[in-house]
This record gives C-alpha cells, structure tokens and sequence, in this order.
C-alpha cells in the first residue's frame, strides 16, 4: 500500500483492509493502463477510453435508499423518492464488501465537490474499477498536490464523505432486508458513507455526492441546484444557469463557444453567487455532432475522455449514431477539455434562469417569459420527458414531473428548494424564462425536436434582454407569455398550435397536458402561497 497512514488507517476502519494492492491517488496514465490491462477499457481513435456498463447503461432510481437514523431523519423528505432503509442494513452490506475485497486490488481517490472552498465537501472514492477512479478524477475537482502532500506519509485528507463502489458485489434481496434488487445505492448521512454494489454505471457515484450535497448546503443557506450555467455576457460577475434533467440540453446550451462555462450539472447558489459542485462535464454523446456541438465533440479526440457505452468500428472510431447499447451513450470529461471553460468554477448571482423542457407531447411553447409565481410553479413540477436510456426501463420519451428538475436527487422536501430559489430571484432580479427544447409540430412519433439553432437564437436572445420589452401573447392552456417574435427565429414556431396540422388534435393534446400538470401540483396546493397555486394550467380551458 503506497498511501499515507492516515488513509491505511481510514480503509481498515471501514472494514477494507483485506486487499491485495491499494492504489493511491494514481495518474491518469496509470489508470488507462490498467484498465486495458484488465479488460475494462477500449482506445478510441484520438486517445478516449471507451467502456461498457451494460446492463445498467443508466440510474437505478428505484435501488437508492437512505438510512433511516435518529440524527437526520426528521429532515429527509420520505417517500417514493427518499426510500429508507435500516442501519442493520446498511452495516451488513459494509461488512459483506469488506468480506468480498478480500485479495482484490482497490483504488482510492481524494477529490473535492464545490468549488467555492467555504462549502466544498472532501470526498474519498473507493472502488474496484480502474475506470471508475478515471471517472471520480474527471467528474469532482482536482485537490492540488501541496492538498494532498503525497511525500508526507501523515498526510491526513479526512473526507467528509466516502463512496465504496463494488461494481462487482451484488446485494441478496431476499437476505438484505429492504432492498428491490441486487443493485444498491445507499446514503448514510450521518456517518458520511455512500454504498453502491451491483452497478458499473458510474454516473451513480457522482450523483450520490449531489444527494448529500442537496441534504447538507441548504443548512448553510446555499440552495444546490441540478443545473449548467455559464458567463452569458462575458463578465465574470454575470451568470445565467439552466435548469434541467438528463437530455433537456443543459450540457449542449451551456457549452456555447462564446461564452465562458462555469459547469454543466450542478451548482450551488450562496450569498455570494454560484459555484460548480464538479470538475468536469457528463455529456450525452448520441448523435454527436462537430457541427451541432463543436465544443463537447472536440472532446472525443483528447487523452482523458471517456466515452460509455459507444460503439467503435474497424478503426476505433466512434459512431455516435449507433444506439445498439444504449441511447444513453455519455462522455465523462474534465472541464478544461472545454477551451472557454471557467478556471475558478465561480460566478455571480444569476441575472437569467432558464428553464429547461423536453415536451414529448409537443404542445409546449419554444419559449416564454415566467412571472416569480410561475417560476416557483414551473420549479416545482419540473416538466419534461425522461428520455430513452437514462434509466433503467426508458426506453422512449416519457412524460415525468420531477421536482425542482432533479427530485431523484432531493434528499429534503421539494418545497423547501423551491422557497429558497424564489427568495433568490426575488432577491437579485434574477428573469426566468422556460424553453422547449422537445417536439414540435406533434407530438412524439410525429412531430420533429426543435431545432437547436432555433433554441440557441431563442435563450441568446433571453440572455441578452432582447426579450424584455418583446410584446407578448398569452398561452390559454399553461398562461405562459409567449414572445410575438424572437431575432432569428421564424415566426411560426413561437406558437406551438400554429405548427400542428390538425389545431383541434393540438387542442386536445394541450389540455390533456394542463390537467396533468394541475393533478401533479396537488400535492403541494397546501405548502406554497395561493399566487403559485394559481400560476399553473387549470383543469379546463375553453378556446
């Protein structure tokens, strides 16, 4: 074991002493070597790694528990969502990992989540993949060298968090009293551990810290948002975020080559501004394109990229249209593979909110301007469609309400976020607008996804406050103020109905989609003011 004592120390205590090498902190170059070693990994022509993670080429919402313990659970937000397990539970799969570690080689990484040191988390990354420590190097922030003091042999990184990640060790949910199946992700916040078995797919380890990140900086008055965000205007004291779930666009709109990145997934709102939680970018790469995305398909060519689930050809190269895997093909990247990319991960308080929607049912419209009530509304339910492969079972658009557009990941009650970001936007005049970035012109099956040069001239011109003083129309199903006319923008494609062949089918289909959205906002028709309550569609509408 080449680790300081401290760490040795950490990893027997957690029961995981039993291996037969332990990797410290190794290179990248490291890494890649032993992962084609043993089989884990593929070279891509350009130098990415490629690898699989099938079966699970997505999430496991439905394997993800919380333990159930006096000192947090009061706070947690229980339910289809927050699922509980025991701490009987969450004991005896620890001591069964440390049971299968036995003569396996582990990995140990010590990053860092959070960009802004007064928040930042310290997490420790123990898993049995080379690739998944490549993937913790990519996805959290770098600690530099003098941090981690590598020639000290006391140095002492105490985490605040620990993720075990056993790919390989699979729960028993007859004998594991509480679990749905083999796979598991459990969080322990009050011990600060994470257990996930039974799963390559490694987005989970990332998401797992967004979880405890979501549980512990609304306590220090930070609100964790699952969003990109950008320098819209240049300014390192400007930002503009982008509220949305996997496959809205959240990556692709905030990778604009003209302006500066701050990061792509998730981020915290303090007094002071916003702040990236990571260190680099998870961007879908289905149908990838240089033309669309210039930015993010560059990265495909880099030393340090890898790509999931991708299919290669004779030469190695990637087809980025094959979805023989998965739609759900992603490449894992540090952020400074995006040339404009921000160096201190810090902005300002957003001067722009956009809220992203990809509309399966395609009655949304391309854009509108939200009032502070609407924004809460629109906030809460988190509107879109799950698209195919980002979890288990999807396997085409989907419609789904998901709070505060990333409930699978709010430990605590929805509300409670959505309090904060309005007092936020109330606070620093932050707009909000909400964008379709799905279909149009029918539904889906029939109609087309918009157009991302559509979608980009539409949030430019948000960004900008070339929509402030725009005129505006009324939607009659969802109440939303549409802009009359958007610079490069056609001006048949701002009114949703206006694209449809049949306006009665769009009609129908409408109003279908406002009852369920009304249906949706019962659950919290007691929890927020009447002004939000009645910002959303009403059940019936006459045209």
């Amino acid at each position: 074991m080449n680790a300081p004592a401290p760490v040795i120390q950490h990893i027997t205590a957690l029961g995981l002493d039993r291996t037969q090498t332990l990797f410290y902190n190794i290179s990248p170059a490291r890494l890649y070597e032993i992962a084609i070693r043993r089989g884990e990994a593929r070279v891509a022509d350009g130098g990415p790694l490629v690898t699989r993670t099938d079966p699970h080429t997505g999430r496991s919402p439905n394997d993800r528990f919380i333990v159930h313990e006096s000192s947090t659970g009061d706070l947690v937000g229980w339910g289809d969502i927050n699922k509980a397990i025991s701490e009987k539970t969450f004991d005896g799969l620890l001591a069964k990992m440390g049971n299968y570690v036995t003569g396996r080689d582990l990995f140990v990484r010590d990053v860092y989540s959070g960009a802004d040191p007064r928040y930042r988390l310290k997490v420790r990354v123990v898993t049995e993949l080379a690739w998944h420590s490549f993937f913790a190097h990519n996805m959290f922030i770098r600690p530099p060298v003098e941090d981690l003091r590598p020639d000290d042999p006391t140095a002492d990184f105490a985490p605040d968090f620990t993720v075990i990640d056993l790919p390989g060790f699979k729960g028993d949910r007859f004998g594991d009293e509480g679990l749905n199946s083999d796979t598991f992700i459990l969080l322990n916040l009050e011990r600060g551990l994470v257990l996930i078995g039974g799963t390559n797919y490694a987005g989970e380890i990332k998401k797992s810290i967004f979880s405890a990140l979501n549980f512990l900086l609304p306590q220090q008055g930070v609100l964790p948002m699952h969003c990109s965000a950008n320098h819209a205007l240049g300014n390192e004291n400007d930002a503009a975020v982008f509220f949305g779930l996997s496959g809205t666009g959240k990556t692709t709109l905030s990778a604009d080559q003209s302006k500066t990145l701050i990061g792509d997934d998730e981020h915290g709102w303090s007094d002071d501004g916003v702040f990236n939680f990571e260190g680099g970018c998870y961007a879908k790469a289905i149908r990838l394109s240089e033309e669309g995305e210039p930015e993010i398909f560059a990265t495909t060519k880099l030393f340090g990229t890898i790509a999931e689930n991708v299919v290669l050809d004779a030469d190695r190269c990637i087809d980025f249209d094959d979805v023989t895997i998965t739609e759900n093909t992603r490449l894992s990247y540090p952020i400074i593979h995006i040339p404009n990319a921000s160096a201190t991960g810090m902005g300002g308080h957003p001067k722009t909110i956009v809220m992203l929607t990809a509309d399966a049912f395609g009655v949304m419209p391309p854009i509108a301007r939200l009032t502070p009530e609407q924004a809460m509304y629109h906030f809460l339910s988190g509107y879109t469609a799950k698209v195919a492969g980002t979890e288990r079972g999807v396997t085409e658009p989907k419609a789904t309400f998901s709070a505060c557009f990333g409930e699978p990941f709010m430990v605590l009650p929805p509300t409670a976020y959505a309090t904060m970001l309005g007092d936020k936007i109330e606070r620093h005049g932050a707009r909000v607008f909400l964008v379709n970035t799905g279909w149009t012109g029918g539904a889906y099956g029939v109609g087309s996804r918009m157009k991302l040069a559509y979608t980009r001239a539409m949030v430019n011109a948000a960004l900008r406050g070339q929509l402030d003083y725009t005129g505006t129309f009324t939607d009659p199903f969802f109440g939303l103020h549409v802009p009359k006319e958007v610079p490069n923008v056609p001006h048949g494609v701002l009114n949703p109905r206006d694209t449809w062949a049949d306006p009665l089918a769009y009609d129908e289909k409408a109003q279908q989609l406002a009852d369920m959205f009304a249906a949706n906002f019962e659950k919290y028709a007691d929890a927020v003011p009447p002004k939000v309550l009645a910002a959303g569609p009403s059940r019936r509408v006459e045209v």
